[in-house]
């Protein structure tokens, strides 16, 4: 198989993985599987622009979680670390919002939306994060896809 990551069109920071790359317009998400743009996505976020999405423009992000949550395979991937958030450290990132409130987005998109939101600490954690993800939700639809086709029963 072909494995090519899509990168969304309107991403202004991509990610530059160690495999083939198509930029294309993504319905969900800033990353992709070529051909699975309809199965997996991964929604990409700095700190300083979870915060902003989360706290301050939650009515239009709404609509991304509802296309996200569509997804049989979709998270949130933030190149920051949750802790030092918790802590204090990142109080300029945080543009005046508390720590909890951040937290309790993290948490409402992930139990109202059913979209994981994963803290990765740094962006090339999180790229190495997104770049497994996706291998592994590809990898696992075509096992399903082989046990389905082989009539195991």
């Amino acid at each position: 198989m072909d494995f090519r990551i899509v990168i969304d069109t309107r991403e202004q920071e991509p990610w530059s993985f160690d495999c083939g790359t198509v930029r294309k317009k993504l319905d969900a998400g800033d990353y992709s599987v070529d051909g699975r743009e309809d199965f997996v996505a991964v929604e990409r976020k700095s700190l300083p622009d979870f915060v902003h999405t989360v706290i301050h423009d939650l009515d239009r992000f709404s609509a991304e979680l509802t296309r996200l949550a569509q997804l049989p395979h979709a998270c949130i991937v933030v190149e920051a670390d949750l802790d030092n958030v918790l802590r204090g450290q990142a109080t300029e990132a945080l543009r005046g919002a508390s720590p909890a409130s951040v937290l309790g987005a993290t948490v409402h998109i992930a139990v109202h939306n059913g979209v994981p939101v994963f803290w990765c600490g740094s962006r090339q954690a999180a790229l190495a994060f997104t770049d497994a993800y996706l291998r592994m939700v590809v990898r696992e639809q075509a096992a399903r896809r082989g046990e389905a086709e082989g009539g195991h029963g």
